[in-house]
């Protein structure tokens, strides 16, 4: 004889993994802001009580909200410490940056060979919101839509390994690249070189793409690195 559930009985929810994937989702996005905006400086330790509290959430949803910052690369779990907002040298940030703009150029020809139509078609999605958050002066969310155009031009190459290493060294240096998006005239201009990689890209022009990407890592690495020797560790 099969087994009845009986009315009273509960039953699972199918929404309780998803309702909690949100609320950690939603702390984690709360945090992300305060780091990137500086309240929440490099190797800040972050106090679970002083959180939850401020949040209004429970320890679960925090802890599982650093995970997914851990993962983005804007923290660091420690153990018997807690979580720590990521620190890095000048000289680490550096030595990224140039592995970054050596990946995107690597990628730049094969991204216009081997890009698909609906690939191409989402980036310039992506540079449509990127230009929208700009116009609305939402400078988390261009920070967030401009980085998710730089992966998805490397994911037009089809090249998982190249993918893989690029989004991970990304990650650990999100905190320190938005800094220089705080400079309203490299805000402008940023909006400006995309224009020209999108057209690049659409058009399929190699070489044009890898040129253009190099340049625009080293204007803006120019101008965060700056910022962040007067703001962020101003014993640089």
């Amino acid at each position: 004889m099969q087994y009845a559930p009986d009315a009273a009985t509960p039953q699972p929810v199918p929404e309780t993994r998803s309702l909690r994937g949100r609320s950690a989702a939603h702390v984690a996005e709360r945090i992300r802001e305060r780091i990137l905006s500086g309240e929440l400086p490099p190797g800040e330790r972050l106090s679970e009580r002083s959180l939850t509290e401020g949040l209004g959430v429970t320890r679960t949803p925090l802890r599982e909200a650093f995970k997914i910052l851990e993962a983005e690369g804007l923290l660091a779990i420690v153990p018997n410490r807690g979580a720590q907002v990521v620190e890095l040298s000048p000289a680490d940030v550096d030595m990224a940056m140039e592995l970054l703009a050596g990946l995107e150029s690597v990628a730049a020809e094969l991204a216009c060979a081997r890009g698909t139509v609906q690939q191409l078609a989402e980036v310039a999605r992506l540079h449509a919101r990127m230009v929208a958050c700009q116009q609305a002066g939402d400078l988390v969310g261009y920070f967030r839509v401009n980085q998710d155009i730089h992966q998805h031009i490397v994911d037009c190459a089809d090249n998982p390994a190249l993918s893989r290493v690029y989004r991970t060294e990304s990650a650990r240096v999100r905190l320190y690249r938005f800094a220089g998006n705080r400079v309203s005239a490299r805000w402008s201009r940023a909006v400006m070189e995309h224009e020209q990689i999108l057209t690049a890209l659409q058009q399929r022009q190699g070489p044009l793409l890898r040129e253009l990407l190099r340049a625009h890592h080293l204007n803006g690495w120019r101008v965060t690195r700056k910022v962040l020797e007067n703001e962020v560790q101003p014993d640089l």
